[in-house]
């Protein structure tokens, strides 16, 4: 992994994945004061498995909207959530009653339920002495309620045959995305078996009994035994063991203590070891693959994340009946999360390159299908355009919000190009957009060309807010700009653009005549 370097403070950070084969304990029953579970805990009673418990579930979110997703947990579940030291991940709680509530959250990749946290966990100085110390905390954690919550997940998610490996980007785009296009008809689901559950007792509710009852007795079987790997990932630079090391050690210890099966690829139990400095925390994971792709099977070589593309919306507040324009769509990952999270407003996404346009045609055409297919409402606000970015065919001031992820000048474009292409669009866009009231989101890692452009157009874009990102591991910027009250075409740096464009196609013209 790069070096990342937050505050000052360089982390080497570092991910390593580790799981073990054995064979599943039998029906031994331990001591639930211990920390290991009961594998009768669900057929002994009725009321164990429908048991009303609080847990802490942490989340994994795109770099720099750690907030943005403290803002969606508390308005969607309504609780407050805790942002990590670590960045990108934010800790909030949960009864297992809403746990299905999570599952509805846009602005998460991955989603965990918290085993046990140290704020300062002491390491020890000598290598040996520290990997012992992981070798002996497997048997002191609080396991059983993570335990149960994550049976209680698998149910709710319904899911099906194994995890095809922890790790989403080492399967093939297509499998993928066709795992992760079900989100948008997630919420639906989910609500509607929430809605049945709510509607009985709890001793009306056997398909969730038999669930959790079918599973402890094939624990308790041996029938299916459980798989496990552990994935560890540090960051740090004040550690005396590597991330492969502490893996080892504490899956080990894990193996010994449950007594589970492995393997690497078509595990059931991820267990999490996340090391941030003197921050420990260990976890269950409860999503199979990452969610951040959930609205796209046509894939471009830049295509954003779905949970980035939501963070940038919420950043720009979309209103009902706003008009809301992506100038350069690429694959329409940010007007598609638009049109199914935002649905009130209308998304035009339009592109110069014909390959772009046809892979945004493509996957809004998959969502809508899948849609149809799940009985919803197969329309989406949105529509596809072919066109010159700097030359927009939409009348001025027609547009309330611009939001779209620029060339960084690497795998698309080029930095030389950027000098030109930066303050041309940010002109047009400023042509297109309402003063006064209009509002441009805008991503890019070319900051320095940015910032020159916009002191150009200091006249009709007035910068208010600044989001510090990492975009596949390039720091970039989310920036919220406000159109200004300023007339198009009136302001200064107008005039002075206006003039250098009439002269160039003044000059183009003689050129033509004389030749």
């Amino acid at each position: 992994m790069p070096l990342s370097v937050s505050a000052g403070v360089t982390c080497d950070t570092r991910e390593a994945t580790l799981s073990y084969s054995m064979s599943s304990h039998g029906d031994e029953d331990q001591d639930p004061e211990k920390g290991q579970p009961s594998h009768s805990s669900c057929t002994d009673t009725d009321a164990t498995c429908l048991e009303i418990i609080t847990v802490t579930v942490g989340a994994t979110v795109p770099t720099g909207f750690e907030l943005t997703a403290a803002e969606e947990v508390k308005e969607k579940i309504g609780v407050d959530a805790r942002v990590s030291k670590d960045r990108g991940r934010i800790y909030f709680p949960i009864t297992t009653d809403k746990l299905f509530q999570v599952h509805l959250l846009r602005s998460v990749d991955n989603l965990f339920v918290v085993v046990e946290e140290y704020d300062h966990y002491q390491f020890k100085q000598s290598k040996e002495e520290a990997l012992m110390d992981f070798q002996q905390l497997a048997s002191k954690l609080p396991w059983t309620n993570a335990l149960e919550v994550w049976k209680l997940n698998g149910t709710l998610k319904k899911k099906k045959g194994h995890r095809k490996g922890g790790n989403g980007s080492k399967m093939k785009p297509n499998i993928e995305a066709h795992h992760a296009t079900e989100a948008d008809t997630e919420q639906q689901e989910l609500t509607e078996a929430v809605d049945a559950s709510e509607g009985q007792t709890k001793a009306e509710s056997t398909p969730g009994l038999e669930d959790c009852e079918q599973t402890s007795e094939e624990l308790a079987s041996g029938a299916k035994p459980i798989k496990f790997r552990v994935t560890c990932n540090r960051a740090g630079d004040k550690h005396s063991f590597s991330s492969n090391e502490a893996a080892r050690d504490f899956g080990g210890a894990v193996q010994e203590f449950f007594q589970w099966k492995a393997d690497m690829t078509k595990f059931d139990i991820e267990v999490l070891l996340n090391i941030h400095n003197e921050e420990v925390v260990i976890g269950i994971a409860l999503t199979e693959e990452s969610l951040h792709r959930r609205n796209i099977s046509h894939f471009g070589p830049t295509t954003l994340r779905s949970t980035l593309c939501y963070g940038m919306l919420r950043l720009c507040k979309p209103q009902a009946s706003d008009i809301i324009l992506d100038p350069m769509c690429g694959t329409g990952a940010i007007p598609l999360e638009g049109a199914i999270e935002f649905n009130s407003s209308f998304y035009i996404a339009g592109d110069n390159n014909d390959m772009a346009v046809n892979r945004t045609v493509n996957n809004i055409c998959h969502i809508q299908k899948r849609r149809a297919d799940k009985g919803s409402a197969p329309c989406l606000p949105i529509d596809t355009v072919r066109w010159d970015l700097c030359s927009l065919p939409m009348r001025t001031s027609s547009v309330d919000i611009i939001i779209t992820d620029m060339p960084f000048g690497k795998r698309m474009g080029s930095r030389k190009k950027n000098w030109d292409l930066y303050p041309s669009c940010l002109r047009e866009m400023a042509r297109v957009c309402r003063p006064g009231t209009g509002k441009a989101v805008l991503l890019t890692q070319d900051k320095k060309c940015f910032a020159k452009a916009i002191s150009r157009m200091g006249g009709l874009w007035r910068k208010l807010h600044t989001v510090w990102v990492n975009v596949g591991g390039l720091h970039a910027g989310v920036y919220l700009l406000k159109r200004t009250g300023a007339v198009f075409g009136q302001t200064p740096e107008d005039v002075h653009e206006s003039r250098g464009a009439l002269n160039e196609q003044a000059n183009e013209k003689e050129d033509k005549e004389l030749s």
